[in-house]
């Protein structure tokens, strides 16, 4: 498993904090230092959160279970979209739809819609429709895939989230936790890490800083996901040599 390494956390900036005057007391244990009225965080405990959080992270993904990555922010949400389409794993990078976990039932329906009107686009359907109607439904099309495109393809709640800020993501905080999902998720020093089962404290304002976390975060989902190919691999074997064994039994 990819470990974290401090002194690329530092390089990327991962220890800028919020100013002093805006901390929540709760991050202390993180806090190294205050230095020019900004906290600092300690990298050591970030490195050691970050190892924690992959090993989680890789265990969950090897029993071929889903992560949705959330991040709305502008400096997260291409760095999140990246890293999510790279791992194949749903992500919500434009406004979190209220009730996308603990009304995921209405959700997947707006997701079936959209491939209605896809389906509509192939068979002809479509054409048959006044300019007008065609208008409104590219416009409903556009829509649902702006806010639902990335989650498109998960037919399931997720095994776990991973959150970048947490105040700002506070809503599927609360409905993760609601349903006993586990919530992964970069901490800063404004937030309150009891929220989060796993913390992982540092910048989440800084593109850099992010995209470090998060390629230490997908290695461990990387080889999480290839230990899940292996053990299908194993299985496919498995049956094959019973096949062969039972065929040559049966010629008998």
């Amino acid at each position: 498993m990819a470990k974290a390494n401090v002194k690329d956390l530092l390089e990327a900036g991962v220890h800028f904090g919020h100013m002093t005057r805006k901390w929540n007391p709760n991050m202390a244990p993180y806090i190294f230092m205050e230095k020019n009225g900004i906290h600092i965080v300690d990298l050591h405990k970030t490195a050691v959160k970050l190892d924690e959080a992959c090993s989680a992270l890789e265990k969950i993904t090897s029993a071929g279970k889903k992560v949705l990555f959330v991040a709305t922010k502008k400096q997260a949400k291409e760095v999140v979209a990246k890293h999510a389409q790279e791992l194949n794993m749903p992500y919500i990078t434009e406004r979190w739809p209220g009730g996308m976990l603990t009304n995921f039932v209405t959700i997947r329906k707006a997701v079936k819609k959209m491939n209605a009107i896809d389906k509509m686009k192939k068979d002809g359907t479509f054409e048959t429709l006044s300019k007008k109607e065609r208008l409104q439904v590219d416009r409903q099309r556009a829509n649902l895939e702006k806010n639902l495109g990335s989650i498109a393809d998960m037919v399931r709640l997720p095994s776990a989230i991973f959150v970048v800020d947490i105040m700002r993501e506070h809503i599927a905080v609360t409905e993760a936790k609601k349903l006993g999902i586990p919530v992964f998720a970069i901490v800063d020093t404004n937030s309150d890490p009891r929220k989060v089962d796993f913390v992982i404290p540092g910048n989440d304002d800084a593109s850099k800083s992010i995209d470090m976390i998060l390629s230490v975060v997908s290695e461990a989902i990387k080889e999480g996901q290839s230990q899940r190919r292996a053990e299908k691999e194993k299985s496919k074997e498995g049956e094959k040599v019973t096949a062969e064994a039972d065929a040559d039994f049966d010629a008998e």
